[in-house]
């Protein structure tokens, strides 16, 4: 016999508790009676009836999270809320960290940000709201730029209004497509999934430790608050349901940061050839080395080290309106609107000195990766009078506005058509904005200097570099009237996605109680990614310091915002830098400039990257239960997904190849700029099974098979065509997307064995395996773009070696030409320069031979797997209200970096171990909840002077949350976040090569959260 709608009466206490602590969780639990409609209630046809059991508070989330993974399909952790409008943190990427294998990453100030979940990176993992498919929109690094990324950004998101977030580590047919680690869906309250009236309202204060760091100069208030509230009714007999909620969020934080942020440019110890090595014996400055590397030591010498303090002040508002009709007791219309703003400013001031790789004193660890542990150069020179010259402090400033938006709107009807065949239609259309705030763009900097450094020394050796810089004589510190404007960069970034989806399908039910699950899906995601930038390489100085009016700075120490490092008071520290009124000194060198324009962001684009991708997709899954001694649940689906790729680029387009000097042959170009548009196409089919076998009333063992695909970042699948300006005799140089790339490819291989043991409490073990393939990688492809004609080997060219002129000898050829062809078409002679070479221009003929580019283009072209293992407990101490949860995560893969070789490199970004432990109280009107989360080091990025790795050294966090129900409608609670008050520090392929280190503080939150 087969069953699959009834529950075995062994499970029915677990189902109905499972209704009764989590309504909204009872939508979609994801079990063997979940149809792939994003909104389907369970349902038992056994008329058994039984008390409901109410547990609520911490164990009664940890409860709903248990028994959403014991009653999945396939590999699925989640959290859900202990009631509505109070999930266990204010940030859901936090909140998301507690599960086994998801490890996230925080922003500058600290906060949780982005998912990487087994292993894989932000970019590869697929967010839904509700099971739709939600758009993210990310500004490149530092507010310029464009965007390369594809993560969705949790800090955008209020918890409030949410009620559980699932994450699927296996796939399924049902599911959309995108997710590689995993796909994660973020649920929010339906009125008619909680009968009657709810309503609370909360308010809360935040004290961020991080303001009282910063300089008094800087906006922000070291408590700011927090307002949110729900409410949900239904009304004519439970047919009609409206769910409100709102939260609008200010907090103000700030941080320090110590960083090499131009990177470590790497050697070989033999290296004989680079203009910016060490010195080798015999020559100038090798005897101030000491422990200079070896010849087959890898070491790096810095190109910058500086210190920034940062404030940021951000604004949240979150919004959401739900409604729902149930005219009949078979068909249910759902209507939602969701709306998120993000806003940031964020202020910066920084000490910094520049390398030039000159000689210094400098002494190094042993290898085979060498890093200096102090590194020195002087920075004194003398002009042609025999006067010192100086090298600047250099201490910038920076402002930087954005605002982010999300909004989605969408349609639901579900249909019960029959005992046999339920029916769904979802539509929605949801965008995602990042653009500037700011009438100076997205982000502005503006360099200042005093050009007073003789002599520049850094000591390595610690998580802190202490830097000293040597003064000339009789200067005992530098003061406002030293200081210059220099350089300065504005920029204007600007990205929007727009998801439209479609979605229908059901399921229908045989008469042996197995069903089939069914649908197809058309989803259309534009994408837009742009920026323009308006920099001025003044790094001699815009006027003199005596055009400034010295009340425009005023001096400060770096030094004391870094207390949380050893070394920030080392009396060898040179702290000492100069604060100044950022508006005043932008009005002020407009001024001297003579250009407003100059210091604002320009508003038209010069790069503008637009991408459209059309998929259609069709599944089928088929579900049953083999009622044996050992029941076992099987499902077996495939998903297959269309995919069609157009994309365009603002490009300057080419029309010809001018030769204007012995050596240097340039492009030409049109004067307007133009859309060069390419497209891509790609189809797969994607099998899915999931088998769970229930060894015993407690234990289940499960096995999973599923392939994936997660898709290009949107530069490499860009449109256009950028060329290298200077061309070469044979060919020139150029770089463009491709939108036919594949995307990546994961076949995936999961076993579990879960023991639930005793009420609320279990054990797991799981191990995984992704075999990836399609991974990309940047490849040289000869092409003749434009169909550009060059001077060389044309008409000309041949007529001039045929009349004596040797192929290389290039000065022969051209003043052959112009004695000979001067006035001829593409021809025009100017004159003898003094050398004796003829001048002028040669532009090729149509006539003439096509010229061949080597363009870099990324490819298709790697595999590698990653495996891991998950270990979960979780456990109640029976009635005395005490409780631990604890989960370990290892992951291991070939995907990594190697370090001691020196050239490009594609490994997987984010790889590392996690773990988790959870220790609480719950009982009567208390709960406390202590929860720490570690982070093994792991590969952040890659970039710094070449393909250099970042790694993010290990980092754990410990957090606090206590409440007190006063009365039963009202309850006060409080929060610590990083309550040790941790730093993060990141570092090259050396601990001593510092990339950033990084002080944020604790954060505290105190509130009251009334219920009517």
């Amino acid at each position: 016999m087969k069953t699959i709608n009834t529950a075995p009466r062994k499970r029915l206490l677990t189902s109905a508790l499972l209704l009764a602590l989590a309504p909204p969780l009872a939508a979609q639990v994801a079990d063997e009676n979940q149809t792939a409609t994003p909104y389907t209630t369970a349902s038992s046809d056994d008329p058994t009836e039984l008390d409901a059991i109410t547990v609520t508070g911490i164990r009664g989330s940890l409860t709903s999270s248990m028994n959403l993974k014991r009653d999945s399909q396939g590999i699925v952790d989640g959290i859900v809320a202990e009631d509505i409008g109070k999930f266990p943190d204010t940030n859901l990427a936090e909140s998301l960290q507690r599960i086994s294998g998801v490890s996230i990453d925080r922003t500058s100030s600290g906060e949780g940000s982005k998912v990487t979940v087994r292993g894989v990176g932000p970019d590869f993992n697929l967010v839904l709201l509700n099971g739709r498919q939600m758009p993210a929109s990310n500004l490149g690094p530092g507010g310029g730029g464009t965007s390369n990324s594809r993560a969705f950004d949790f800090a955008n998101l209020a918890s409030e209004s949410v009620s559980e977030i699932e994450v699927f580590k296996t796939s399924r047919a049902s599911a959309p497509t995108g997710g590689i680690g995993a796909t994660i869906n973020v649920k929010t309250a339906r009125p008619l999934d909680n009968p009657g009236s709810v309503a609370n309202v909360g308010i809360k204060g935040v004290h961020d430790t991080s303001v009282d760091n910063l300089p008094d100069t800087y906006p922000g208030q070291s408590i700011t608050g927090e307002l949110s509230g729900i409410f949900s009714h239904t009304f004519g007999d439970d047919r009609f349901g409206i769910a409100l909620s709102g939260s609008y969020q200010e907090r103000d934080s700030g941080f320090s940061q110590a960083s090499v942020a131009d990177g470590w440019a790497m050697f070989r110890g033999d290296d004989t050839d680079s203009w910016n090595r060490l010195p080798v014996a015999g020559e100038p400055g090798f005897d101030r080395i000491t422990n200079r590397p070896g010849p087959d030591t890898i070491y790096g010498r810095p190109q910058n080290t500086g210190y920034s303090v940062n404030g940021v002040q951000r604004q949240r508002t979150n919004g959401q309106a739900t409604f729902q009709w149930q005219p009949t007791d078979n068909v249910r219309t759902t209507l939602d609107y969701t709306y998120a703003e993000n806003k940031v400013q964020q202020q910066r001031n920084e000490l910094s000195v520049w390398f030039n790789y000159g000689p210094g004193d400098s002494s190094w660890a042993d290898g085979p990766i060498a890093a200096p542990i102090v590194y020195g150069e002087d920075n004194v020179s003398f002009d042609e009078n025999g006067n010192p010259v100086y090298a600047d402090i250099a201490m910038g400033g920076m402002e930087l506005a954005t605002r982010n938006t999300l909004e989605s709107t969408g349609f639901n009807v579900e249909w019960d058509a029959s005992d046999s065949l339920k029916l769904y239609l979802d539509y929605h259309n949801s965008t995602a904005e990042s653009r500037p705030d700011s009438p100076f763009g997205s982000a502005g900097v503006l360099g200042t200097a005093a050009f007073r450094r003789a002599s520049t020394s850094v000591d390595y050796s610690g998580d802190f570099p202490i830097l000293t810089i040597g003064l000339p004589p009789g200067v005992d510190q530098i003061s406002p009237s030293d200081v210059v404007v220099t350089g300065s960069v504005f920029q204007n970034s600007y990205n929007k996605s727009e998801v439209e989806q479609i979605q229908a399908g059901g399921r229908f039910t045989f008469e042996n109680y197995s069903n089939l699950d069914f649908g197809v899906s058309m989803t259309q995601v534009n994408n837009r990614t742009a920026s323009a930038v308006m920099q001025r390489d003044t790094w001699g100085g815009v006027g003199n310091p005596s055009d400034y009016d010295d009340s425009i700075f005023y001096a400060d120490d770096m030094g004391r915002y870094f207390d949380a490092f050893r070394g920030h008071d080392d009396p060898r520290f040179t702290g000492r830098f100069m604060m100044f009124d950022f508006d005043r000194l932008r009005t002020r060198a407009a001024e001297i400039a003579g250009d407003d324009a100059l210091y604002r962001a320009p508003t038209e684009f010069t790069e503008d990257l637009r991408t459209e991708e059309k998929s259609k997709a069709a599944y089928v899954q088929w579900n049953t239960v083999f009622d044996w001694s050992m029941p076992l649940r099987v499902a077996a689906g495939v998903r297959y997904e269309e995919t069609d790729v157009t994309s365009e680029a603002l490009a300057r387009v080419a029309n010809g190849i001018s030769w204007d000097s012995a050596n240097e042959l340039y492009v030409v170009y049109d004067g307007e700029r133009d859309f060069i548009s390419q497209t891509g196409k790609y189809d797969h089919f994607l099998p899915s099974l999931d088998l769970s076998l229930e060894v015993a009333e407690n234990m289940v063992l499960r096995g999973s098979y599923s392939q994936t695909i997660g898709r290009p970042g949107w530069q490499q699948i860009q449109g256009g065509l950028s060329l290298a300006n200077i061309v070469r005799v044979d060919g020139g140089d150029g770089s463009q997307g491709n939108p036919a790339l594949e995307p990546l490819k994961s076949s995936n291989f999961d076993l579990s064995f879960e023991w639930y043991y005793g009420e609320a409490s279990y054990v797991s073990v799981g191990w995984f395996r992704k075999n990836i393939s399609n991974f990309i990688s940047n490849t040289i492809v000869r092409d003749t773009p434009f169909n550009l004609h060059t001077p060389v080997g044309g008409a000309y060219w041949n007529d001039a070696v045929a009349n004596g002129c040797g192929t290389s000898d290039l000065v022969c050829i051209r003043n052959y030409i112009f004695i000979n062809h001067a006035g001829d078409p593409g021809v025009t002679y100017t004159g003898i320069n003094a050398n004796g070479e003829r001048t002028g221009s040669i532009v090729g003929l149509p006539t003439d031979p096509i010229a061949g580019f080597d363009i870099n283009t990324p490819a298709n072209q790697r595999s590698d797997s990653l495996d891991g293992w998950e270990f979960n407990v979780q456990h109640m101490f029976g009635e005395s209200g005490f409780g631990v949860a604890a989960n370990y995560t290892i992951v291991d893969s070939g995907l990594t970096f190697d370090n001691l070789s020196l050239g490009d490199q594609y490994p997987m970004i984010g790889l590392s171990d996690s773990a988790n432990v959870v220790a609480f109280y719950d009982k009567n009107k208390w709960q406390v909840r202590a929860a720490y989360n570690w982070r093994d080091e792991f590969l952040s990025g890659i970039g710094g002077q070449g393909p250099n790795p970042n790694y993010t050294e290990a980092y754990g966090q410990l957090d606090l949350n206590i409440s007190y129900q006063v009365t039963p409608q009202f309850s006060l609670h409080a929060e610590a976040i990083n309550l040790t008050d941790e730093t993060y520090r990141t570092h090259a392929r050396h601990t001593n090569q510092l990339r950033f280190a990084t002080q944020t503080g604790p954060r505290y939150m105190f509130g009251a959260r009334y219920s009517f």
